[in-house]
C-alpha cells in the first residue's frame, strides 16, 4: 500500500502568464497551470503564495485536492484574495498539509503558433 508520494512544499519561479491569446475562449487563452496529484488517503489542503518583482506577496490561495485525486488548476483563475495579473513576472510558493505532486505548465496562445511547455515544479 502507497503511504505517500512527493512533498508538501513546492516552488514555481518561473511564472508569467501572456497578455494576448489567440483562438477560442476559455480554450485558446494563454495561461499557467498547475496539476497536482495527491495519491494519497486524506484530502491535501494547499495554500499558495504569490510573490512579484516588484510588490508585496498575495495570498494565501486555498487549494483542496481530493484523496487519491488529481487537480488541474489554472493560474489565471485566481481570483480571491487578488487576480493574477497578465504580462507580469510572478512566483508561487505551494504548501500542502499532506504530500502531493505538482506539475507546471504554460500555454501561450498570443501567436498562431502555439507554445506548450510543462516541467515538475521544485520540491522543497
Amino acid at each position: 500500500m502507497l503511504k505517500s508520494i512527493g512533498s508538501k512544499i513546492w516552488a514555481i519561479p518561473g511564472g508569467h502568464v501572456p497578455l494576448l491569446s489567440s483562438g477560442e475562449e476559455p480554450r485558446d487563452t494563454s495561461c499557467d497551470e498547475l496539476c497536482v496529484l495527491n495519491a494519497g488517503h486524506f484530502d491535501a489542503h494547499l495554500q499558495l503564495t504569490i510573490y512579484y518583482e516588484d510588490r508585496e506577496p498575495v495570498g494565501p490561495y486555498p487549494l483542496t485536492v481530493a484523496a487519491q485525486r488529481v487537480r488541474h488548476v489554472r493560474f489565471n483563475d485566481l481570483i480571491d484574495p487578488q487576480a493574477l495579473p497578465l504580462d507580469t513576472a510572478y512566483a508561487a510558493l505551494i504548501i500542502a498539509d499532506h504530500p502531493v505532486v505538482v506539475q507546471f505548465s504554460r500555454r501561450d496562445t498570443s501567436q498562431a503558433a502555439n507554445a506548450i511547455a510543462t516541467t515538475l515544479a521544485f520540491a522543497g
